[in-house]
């Protein structure tokens, strides 16, 4: 019996220092697959879940990149940098000794970003201005103006706290080192809440350390390491089907009806009015056959997921 192509949801653990394409050029070399995509990067310096679409399960992608984020950090207090984290150029090293960071006034501090806020994204992003992203621009010494946007953080606390003295070029520098829990909407910079609670005490700050933990339902407990050769990359791939169960409604379809959504038909459905997407999943539960909206009992395609198919040879690259 022939194998199906690779379709499915991969959830990786990125290691610290490698870009998100990179993991995506190893996940293609490991699944011999090139149409392989991301629901949102992690910087380099930062680690955690990352959540990749292979095959025709890139096609649920979009639906996965305005899921809510968790972080866990570690906010340095006393030095800024460029960047907002620990891969910048320190732009002020102040240290501490002349802010008020008492635990109340950092509780103040990190308060004041929970909620619904406008945000200032880090100046170093992949956000573009002009049509050419703000790291490209900041890093060829030009000035950088970003638009505030609307995030919403709805958990920001401090978990830990290290008092202590590190040497920046030959100085010692008195630091505080703050570990924190972040929940946060989609498009909310990490660094830049690191960066406004130094503010708000007086003095620089920036993240050293920064991991994702969750994307909506997704747990880093449950990613690959791609680097581990043991790892059976195609057997890590969740189902799409699974995977839309987690996130809509269902309605499921028999044979027919499978078939007739499929081919582009309006299927009558016993389900509630919606705009979607409600999953629309074949009985026996182990193809998802398209993300639809309901209106008066007929299902109408968002998007269509094609039957399983055998692969052909392998488009895979290692770059």
């Amino acid at each position: 019996m022939l194998a199906t192509a690779p379709d499915g949801i991969l959830l990786v653990d990125k290691p610290q220092g490698i870009s998100s394409h990179r993991v995506v050029s190893i996940a293609r070399r490991r699944l011999g697959l090139k149409k392989i995509g991301h629901a949102g990067t992690l910087d380099p310096m930062a680690t955690g879940l990352l959540l990749l679409g292979a095959g025709p399960s890139t096609r649920l992608l979009t639906h996965l990149v305005g899921l809510g984020k968790t972080y866990t950090a570690t906010i340095r207090l006393g030095i800024g940098t460029d960047s907002d984290d620990a891969d910048g150029t320190p732009t002020s090293v102040t240290g501490v000794l002349d802010a008020d960071v008492s635990e109340d006034a950092v509780e103040r501090a990190v308060a004041a970003q929970r909620g619904v806020i406008d945000q200032v994204p880090s100046t170093v992003s992949a956000i573009k201005v002009d049509g050419r992203r703000a790291y490209d621009l900041a890093r060829k010494g030009e000035e950088v103006v970003l638009r505030s946007r609307t995030v919403t953080v709805s958990r920001f606390d401090v978990t830990g706290r290290t008092d202590h003295t590190i040497t920046v070029d030959g100085t010692e520098v008195t630091v505080v080192d703050l570990d924190v829990v972040v929940d946060c909407s989609s498009g909310t910079y990490v660094r830049a809440l690191a960066r406004d609670v130094g503010a708000a005490l007086g003095t620089g700050a920036h993240l050293v350390a920064l991991r994702r933990t969750a994307v909506g339902p997704f747990d880093v407990t449950d990613a690959v390491d791609l680097e581990d050769d043991d790892v059976d990359v195609a057997g890590a791939l969740q189902r799409p089907a699974d995977v839309a169960r987690r996130l809509f409604d269902v309605v499921m379809l028999d044979a027919a009806a499978a078939k007739d959504l499929t081919d582009g038909k309006r299927v009558a459905a016993d389900h509630p009015d919606s705009d979607g997407p409600v999953a629309a999943v074949a009985e026996g539960g182990d193809r998802l056959v398209g993300l639809v909206s309901v209106r008066r009992g007929l299902l109408r395609v968002i998007t269509n997921f094609p039957a399983p198919s055998v692969p052909g040879p392998s488009a895979g690259t290692d770059a």
